[in-house]
C-alpha cells in the first residue's frame, strides 16, 4: 500500500500547507518574525530579555524547515512511499518539537 492510497484530500490542501510552512520557515530563519513563536509573543518583557530574540527565531526556524522538507517529500513523492511512511514522518515531526523546545531553552537564552 501506498502513500497515495490512504490519502483522502485534494493535493492542493498539501501544497498550500507547504507554501504556509514554507515562508513561515523563511521568515523565521531570517531571524523576524518572533510572533509566530507560542509563548514567546505573550511573555513579559522581562522574560523576553533573557533569550536572545534573533537565536530563538533561527532555532525554531530550522525545525519547521524540517517539518516543511517532510511535507514536501510526501507532497512529491506520494505515489511511491510506503504507506507507514506516516508514522515515520510522524516520529520525525515529534523529535524535531522535543529538539526545538530543548534547544530553545538552553541555547537561545542569554
Amino acid at each position: 500500500m501506498k502513500l497515495a492510497d490512504i490519502s483522502t484530500g485534494s493535493d492542493w490542501i498539501v501544497w498550500f500547507v507547504f507554501i504556509i510552512f514554507a515562508v513561515l520557515s523563511i521568515v523565521l530563519l531570517s531571524g523576524h518574525g518572533s510572533w509566530f513563536i507560542s509563548g514567546y509573543n505573550t511573555a513579559s518583557k522581562e522574560e523576553k530579555e533573557k533569550y536572545n530574540e534573533k537565536k530563538l527565531c533561527r532555532t525554531v526556524g530550522i525545525g519547521m524547515s524540517v517539518i516543511t522538507l517532510l511535507i514536501l517529500i510526501m507532497g512529491l513523492l506520494e505515489n511511491i512511499l510506503p504507506a507507514f511512511f506516516v508514522y515515520i514522518a510522524l516520529g520525525i515531526i515529534i523529535v524535531d518539537v522535543v529538539v526545538i523546545i530543548i534547544l530553545g531553552n538552553t541555547i537561545c537564552r542569554k
